[in-house]
């Protein structure tokens, strides 16, 4: 993994995870956000370890499976440029990661540290209230496409 400082990264407004913030809003986002580049065959996090970033998808593809016990389902498959994953570094007390996201081709994403999101949404809790709404959008979607099999 090769990680950059940000250049202003247009792709946040791009996303619809971060889509309608203000522009102080986007402005406090982008300036947290690490560029990572990951090769193909790589993986960006695997199953059980710490969940410190969310990321959001610049560049490549990126397979997203989630697991329970010892099942395994591709959920949302694919994930695209401007799409979020990662998102159990949102979750206020730290948890093991319950997926993995492997590159298919190379790739490059946006990093965004959990915890200082966490201190953003906390300083401005109408960024807060738009984030934690579009992650329960997020989580939801994934847990009813795994659930479905």
């Amino acid at each position: 993994m090769l990680e950059r400082l940000a250049p202003p990264l247009d792709i946040l407004a791009e996303s619809t995870f971060f889509a309608g913030l203000n522009r102080e809003q986007s402005g406090a986002i982008r300036a947290r956000c690490r560029v990572q580049e990951f090769a193909q065959g790589n993986h960006i996090y695997v199953l059980g370890e710490p969940a410190a970033d969310l990321y959001v998808l610049v560049e490549g593809m990126v397979r997203f499976a989630l697991y329970v016990g010892t099942r395994e389902a591709s959920v949302g498959e694919i994930i695209r440029r401007g799409q979020v994953f990662g998102w159990a570094a949102l979750l206020e007390k730290p948890q093991p990661r319950v997926a993995s996201a492997f590159c298919l081709t190379s790739c490059v994403v946006g990093a965004l540290s959990g915890h200082e999101m966490l201190r953003l949404m906390d300083q401005d809790h109408s960024l807060g209230y738009a984030i934690m709404k579009r992650l329960n959008k997020l989580i939801t979607g994934d847990l009813a496409a795994f659930a479905a099999g």
